[in-house]
């Protein structure tokens, strides 16, 4: 059986693209992971039985059309380094490996088309956000067919390569923000007399309800946050205390941090 894909790296990110891929219709008899954790390699297999699982990046990717690439940033080089005795003059590279650039794809997988992409790990739940950018073997057919697997777990942007960090910034970082303020909201109704198992559930509700609105909704957040202020109310009184204390600012500055240490960990 010809091998279409091939996924460097089984851990959750990998494990997660697989389930969107094979739900979203790949036969997973055309699917090979290699893992080296042996641990790692028994639950894909028990999750995934038609996938075929080996230990050895070589063994994975020989005859594949596309190899992923989600090994740890520092396992990128060694294991494509492993793949490229087998790995076929055309087949397309796609990397999630976070902070390594196109320019040390293409040095590890010589004349080969690569994409860098840059997930988020909403992607667990097939609610990701990636963005993606083409190396300089990469035509429109190569993103296309990123955007075809990478969709299967959640939405996904075309950037050049120098918006990536900001993409880090941004979207990469973004959940860890988001989880923050459910943190704190939730200890905030506790503080105001909620019991924690209430407050924790309002406040998860709260937070899919109003990006599902927004989702799905015709109007953007602006209006929507308009629309959920009376002039005078409690919402207008605890937004005015948001903003007080220059809430909109450090998010600014969370963003323009997280862009920067980004750019930082490229370099080195």
């Amino acid at each position: 059986m010809t091998t279409t894909l091939a996924l460097l790296g089984g851990g959750k990110m990998g494990e997660a693209l697989l389930g969107g891929l094979i739900d979203s219709g790949w036969d997973p008899e055309h699917l090979a992971v290699a893992e080296v954790a042996a641990e790692r390699r028994h639950a894909i297999e028990g999750r995934f039985p038609k996938v075929r699982v080996v230990p050895n990046p070589a063994w994975a990717v020989a005859e594949a059309e596309v190899v992923v690439v989600a090994v740890k940033p520092g396992d990128v080089a060694p294991a494509l380094q492993a793949a490229e005795p087998t790995l076929e003059p055309g087949a397309l590279v796609l990397s999630i490996a976070a902070g390594v650039t196109i320019a040390t794809l293409e040095a590890l997988a010589p004349g080969r088309p690569v994409i860098r992409a840059m997930p988020n790990t909403p992607a667990v739940v097939g609610r990701g956000a990636a963005a993606i950018a083409a190396g300089r073997h990469a035509g429109e057919e190569h993103l296309a067919r990123a955007e075809g697997i990478l969709s299967a777990v959640g939405t996904v942007a075309r950037v050049p390569e120098t918006l990536l960090d900001a993409v880090t910034g941004l979207s990469g970082s973004g959940p860890a923000y988001v989880f923050l303020v459910a943190e704190a909201l939730i200890e905030a109704g506790v503080h105001a007399g909620l019991p924690r198992p209430v407050s924790q559930a309002l406040v998860i509700q709260t937070l899919l309800g109003s990006a599902t609105l927004l989702a799905e909704g015709p109007d953007g957040p602006e209006a929507l946050r308009a629309a959920v202020t009376s002039p005078g109310g409690t919402t207008a009184a605890g937004l005015a205390a948001l903003e007080a204390r220059a809430v909109r600012s450090a998010f600014l500055e969370a963003v323009a941090a997280a862009t920067a240490r980004s750019r930082e960990l490229g370099q080195s």
